[in-house]
């Protein structure tokens, strides 16, 4: 498990809400200055220095009829949930990199591939100050705050921790970036990652603990992480040892004994 997913734990924000949710996005300086304070240490991208109140747009207003549908998916996806579903919203909630063995094989672990996992475990930490951020800038409750009807199965994010709010997904932020690296160093599977980062993402709406929008706004934003990811020299030197390492691999797997 990386730093990244074992500091999910703890997360939700529930003071200063009696306002409602903020009508309008504000400036980044704003978003900032809401954000709590950041380690100074980054690998490749300061995520936090993204303007996520440009690129995303504002949550459901509540009332509004978007609140409305975004909740019914949530009921919905409770009423019809399997002992399946809670077990898979319960894996994904806590999870691991190397869930993506599920599309590359039991092969793909961190002891064949120790570069790719460090490569990974890097871009994870880089994510945090940037979940940080962009849950602050739109303070949005998550669904079981909302609606004492909503029960989820997964554990509830607590008050006072440092991930606040359910908009955007900082666990979908993270998928969507890992199957984008992983697609890198392995294109013939990208299509399949980056159907089972939206299969995982779904599982927090399956968990009650987000709201469907708040999926799509974590896909959105990890595409601007990618686009600063791509843009970063450290990152292509590290993905370009990552692709040699899969490479190597690979190749001896199918050369065999």
């Amino acid at each position: 498990m990386t730093h990244m997913r074992q500091r999910f734990g703890a997360v939700f924000f529930a003071a200063g809400l009696a306002a409602g949710i903020l009508p309008l996005a504000p400036t980044l300086e704003a978003q900032q200055a809401a954000a709590p304070a950041q380690a100074a240490s980054w690998h490749f991208v300061q995520t936090d220095k993204i303007d996520y109140a440009r690129i995303l747009p504002p949550p459901p207003a509540p009332g509004s009829l978007a609140a409305e549908a975004d909740m019914m998916a949530v009921l919905q996806a409770q009423a019809l949930r399997t002992y399946a579903d809670e077990s898979w919203a319960r894996r994904v909630a806590i999870g691991d990199l190397f869930d993506y063995a599920d599309v590359l094989g039991p092969w793909f672990s961190r002891a064949n591939l120790p570069v790719t996992a460090a490569l990974l475990e890097n871009v994870d930490d880089d994510l945090g100050p940037g979940v940080d951020v962009s849950k602050a800038t739109f303070a949005r409750p998550r669904p079981f705050v909302v609606d004492a009807r909503v029960h989820p199965c997964v554990g509830r994010p607590k008050a006072g921790g440092r991930f606040q709010g359910s908009y955007p997904s900082g666990h979908t932020m993270q998928f969507f970036v890992e199957a984008a690296v992983l697609a890198r160093i392995f294109p013939d599977k990208r299509e399949a990652l980056f159907d089972l980062a939206g299969r995982m993402a779904w599982g927090r709406v399956i968990g009650g603990v987000h709201f469907p929008t708040d999926l799509v706004a974590g896909k959105l934003a990890a595409a601007a992480i990618v686009a600063e990811l791509d843009k970063s020299p450290a990152y292509q030197a590290d993905l370009a040892q990552a692709q040699a390492e899969a490479g190597k691999f690979l190749a001896k797997r199918q050369a065999g004994p």
